[in-house]
């Protein structure tokens, strides 16, 4: 009779263990746009100088892992290697992965049977009281060991959404890992252009600053001699002063950027004066741009990735608060020795077990589990509205990105224009001076035109390795696919589906 009564107990539980509780995840829908910008895009942009090929945008192409090695140098690719080795925060979130490792291998170990062993020795001396006064008191020894085991089926399936929830936060702590390895990336990047450009720009403006006091000089000389106005000398000062107070910017512009990118690499600023900082003209624009299809961005961007995948652990949450409105199980059983004399503690008559099999149930909470449950389901809308608007930031990010690469061109050329006329000015100024047929006035004038040309161009340039920087890192800077997981959501969300 107890042996069919054991048996029932278990086909009951086995039953009960297949049932689920909770609402079912619904993976959210695809976006419905096919392309990024509200007009089409050309196929190939302007090309910054005459005989040279524009870029070119590759429709439907994946953005590779290593995005950087486009550009061609081998001192970008040092930085990079150093950066992704050494800096703190791609570390702290490597250590914030493993943490939500073992949290899901924590919550798994609920799936296993529990075993433990009790052991202990105590001697006890009772009151004469408890016999009325008649036996006096007592002492005595009591020796225990067993063990125990304990197990508690799924039976309304809290334990396997708590799991379920677990490893979501494991999806979360690795798309935010890949996350900061693709920021740390585009950091590093922009930070080797602009401490390129700004090298060069300061080179400019210094030799505009020479050339405009060499230019004063003549023009004191000039203006003592009769032949300029003062107001021609106020005029060349004034402009040398201007030129020379752009240069302490620039320098500090130069020194905030070195330590900046001394603190990526994971170096103090003071540490970092080998830091092999490429020349702008040692940086290649990458020929064709990858532009990869609107459907498969949100499978490419690990912050998108990182949003869906809160919220599947904010619907797992959902399906806890629902389960824990259902009887929470427990089986248990105990097999031990226990005596008050340590040479009969192994006799067969001192053996102790036990069985047992409890259920708890809420009846009574003064609304406290339901109101738990519809707290889970507004986390878990609004975690909703926030993958939306990743999704839609995600999409902003590429449009930006696209756009601006046609208007850098755009701009690139039209001060390429701007520098080659002055350049050529300045060969027919030196061509007239050595004529004999113009002064060293305006030869100095066209060279410091040429320098203000360069300047331009160089800051030209530099955005449009920027902007093509940042094309790759909104692309998703072709980090592996997780397989996650993102799409554009639509419709109702899972977590208000009742079952």
């Amino acid at each position: 009779m107890h042996r069919a009564a054991r048996i029932a107990t278990l086909a009951l539980c086995c039953a009960l263990g297949a049932c689920s509780v909770g609402p079912p995840y619904v993976k959210p829908s695809a976006p419905g746009v096919e392309r990024y910008t509200a007009s089409p895009l050309p196929g190939t942009l302007a090309a910054p100088r005459a005989g040279t090929t524009g870029q070119r945008f590759d429709y439907g192409a994946r953005v590779a892992p290593r995005w950087w090695d486009r550009f061609d140098s081998p001192a970008l690719d040092r930085l990079m290697a150093q950066a992704l080795q050494h800096n703190p925060g791609l570390e702290a979130a490597q250590h914030t992965l493993e943490q939500a490792r073992y949290e899901l291998k924590a919550a798994q170990g609920v799936f296993y049977p529990q075993l433990s062993l009790d052991a202990g020795a105590q001697r006890t001396r009772s009151s004469g009281a408890s016999s009325g006064g008649r036996a006096g008191p007592l002492a005595y020894d009591m020796y225990t060991g067993q063990f125990n085991v304990s197990y508690y089926p799924d039976a309304f399936g809290l334990n396997r959404l708590v799991a379920q929830n677990a490893q979501a936060q494991v999806d979360v702590a690795e798309e935010q890992l890949r996350a900061a390895q693709l920021v740390i990336e585009g950091n590093v990047a922009n930070a080797a252009i602009r401490l390129a450009a700004l090298g060069e720009q300061i080179e400019a403006t210094e030799k505009s600053i020479a050339d405009e006091r060499a230019i004063l000089e003549l023009i004191r000389g000039q203006y003592a001699a009769g032949a300029v106005s003062q107001l021609q000398v106020a005029t060349q000062e004034s402009q040398l002063s201007g030129t020379e107070a752009q240069l302490p910017a620039l320098q500090l512009a130069r020194d905030r950027t070195h330590h900046l990118l001394a603190t990526y690499l994971g170096v103090f600023p003071s540490q970092a004066d080998g830091m092999p900082v490429p020349p702008l003209a040692a940086l290649h624009l990458p020929p064709t741009l990858p532009v990869s299809l609107p459907a498969t961005l949100v499978r490419a961007r690990p912050d998108v990735r990182a949003a869906e995948a809160q919220l599947r652990a904010a619907n797992a949450q959902v399906g806890e608060a629902v389960a824990r409105l259902y009887p929470n199980l427990e089986l248990s059983a105990g097999l031990g020795q226990q005596s008050d004399r340590w040479g009969a503690f192994f006799d067969p008559a001192s053996r102790i077990w036990s069985l047992a099999a409890a259920a708890a149930a809420p009846i009574f909470d003064g609304g406290t589990l339901r109101a738990q449950k519809h707290a889970a389901e507004a986390a878990y809308q609004a975690l909703f509205a926030n993958y939306r608007g990743t999704v839609l930031t995600a999409f902003r990010d590429v449009a930006d990105a696209l756009r601006a690469l046609q208007r850098d061109a755009d701009a690139l050329q039209a001060r390429a224009r701007a520098l080659g006329a002055a350049q050529t000015g300045f060969e027919l100024a030196r061509s007239q001076y050595q004529a004999g047929a113009a002064d060293y006035l305006g030869l100095l004038t066209s060279e410091v035109q040429v320098q203000n040309a360069r300047s331009a161009y160089v800051v030209a340039e530099a955005q449009r390795y920027a902007d093509t920087v940042g094309l790759y890192v909104a692309l998703g800077g072709g980090v592996a696919d997780a397989g996650a997981k993102g799409a554009f959501p639509q419709g109702k969300p899972a977590a208000v589906q009742e079952n």
